[in-house]
């Protein structure tokens, strides 16, 4: 991670200057013990298919990552001088950890693996995501996921 004094000053004084928002309200939730969840990943390091269309900065859309994708066909938007994509160029483990997870799976650590896993486009406000989260929450709910993996980039 770099260092705001690192930046170009541009750059610097618009992240020290974006304003971080607060939420009303707090998750609570109850469910099955983590050996009986089905779960699925969701990212904001804009990653989507080869042939699915690329993220715009800035937009609050996500796009589906199906369990069984090739790893060689997942694509990243998200670019930036500040992030170094060279472990998810050698490995997407690095960030969608998708053989982790079927690994857990298999050692019974947890119960299943989502049909699809997600991801939104990092660096984009929140309060503009919301109603997409919402919608996606009814996707997860619709495919029997129980727990979600929060990869933030």
């Amino acid at each position: 991670m770099v260092r705001l004094s690192e930046l170009p000053a541009a750059e610097a004084r618009f992240l020290r200057d974006t304003e971080c928002p607060s939420f009303d309200t707090e998750p609570w939730v109850t469910g099955p013990a983590l050996a009986e969840r089905r779960v699925a990943m969701v990212s904001s390091a804009g990653l989507h298919i080869r042939g699915d269309r690329p993220f715009l900065g800035g937009g609050a859309g996500f796009r589906i990552i199906p369990d069984d994708v090739d790893p060689g066909d997942v694509l990243m938007s998200h670019v930036s001088v500040n992030y170094d994509r060279t472990g998810f160029q050698q490995d997407l483990n690095v960030i969608l950890p998708l053989d982790r997870l079927h690994e857990l799976a298999a050692d019974g650590v947890i119960g299943g693996v989502g049909s699809a896993h997600y991801s939104f486009m990092g660096a984009t406000d929140p309060r503009k995501m919301e109603s997409n989260a919402r919608k996606l929450a009814g996707i997860l709910k619709d495919d029997g996921v129980d727990a979600v993996v929060l990869l933030p980039v």
